[in-house]
Formats: C-alpha cells, structure tokens, sequence
C-alpha cells in the first residue's frame, strides 16, 4: 500500500492507524495529510492519524487538496513538511495517492527538477502527471 517514490518519500492510498506503525518501521518521520476531513465516510479521521503518530513520535500535518486543484501554498507547504523530516522519510497520503503524487510532483518542478524525470518516477509508482504536465512545466521554467 505504501509506493515509495524516491528514497525518502512514499505515497498511499487513504491510511488508518496500523499503517502508522508500518510507516515507522520504514524510517518515515512525517506523515502528510492530502485529504480533506470529511470527504468520505469510511476515512479514518486526521486527528486520529495524528494521535498515533505524534504516539510513534512521527510529525503530522494537513495539507488537504480537494478536487477544485492545487495552490501555491499547498506547494509551499509540502516544501516545509519535507524539510521537516530530518534524517527519516514521509508518507503523504490521500484518498488514491494520487494527488498526494501530483503535489509532490509540483513540487519538485517548482524546485527545478527534470519533468521527463518526475512524470518517469510517478508512473514507476502507478501514478499519472499528465493532468498538471503543463503546470509542471511552468514551474520548472520559473524555478
């Protein structure tokens, strides 16, 4: 269930409080939060993925992203919770993972990386970047 994209991020589908200690075991520091609370009724509620990773001594912090699409500061904030994870790693998570994956893929276009590169790293991980390539693409030129 949890997609590594790099060696230091992973993704996943919408977790529960066992994933927590998964997440541990596989150094992770910081757990993101990509789904709005309340947007489903069979998703376990942020506040208690948060109490079970600050009991795990993970960090924890919402950045939700509804279908209406990305902002510069979700992008701003995800850039804060990576530089956030010390030594360890991060889990963010959505409903599917995927705009977990598209907003780490922003990113790291904001940032300057190759698109062909990231756009190759989602796709080994399951995941499509082709609905924001062209906004991938402007933040690459500006960066």
């Amino acid at each position: 269930m949890l997609k590594p994209l790099t060696d230091a991020i992973y993704v996943a589908p919408q977790i529960d409080t066992a994933t927590v200690a998964e997440a541990k075991g596989l150094g992770v520091t910081m757990i993101v939060n990509n789904r709005p609370e309340g947007e489903s009724a069979d998703q376990t509620p942020g506040d208690a993925i948060a109490a079970a990773a600050e009991a795990a001594g993970i960090g924890y912090v919402a950045i939700p992203v509804t279908h209406a699409g990305f902002s510069p500061w979700q992008i701003d904030a995800l850039d804060k919770a990576l530089a956030g994870k010390g030594d360890g790693k991060v889990l963010c998570y959505c409903r599917s993972g995927t705009r977990s994956t598209l907003l780490w893929a922003l990113a790291r276009a904001r940032a300057g990386d190759d698109t062909d590169d990231i756009s190759d790293i989602a796709a080994t991980a399951g995941y499509d970047v082709a609905p924001i390539r062209q906004i991938m693409d402007a933040l690459k030129a500006g960066a």
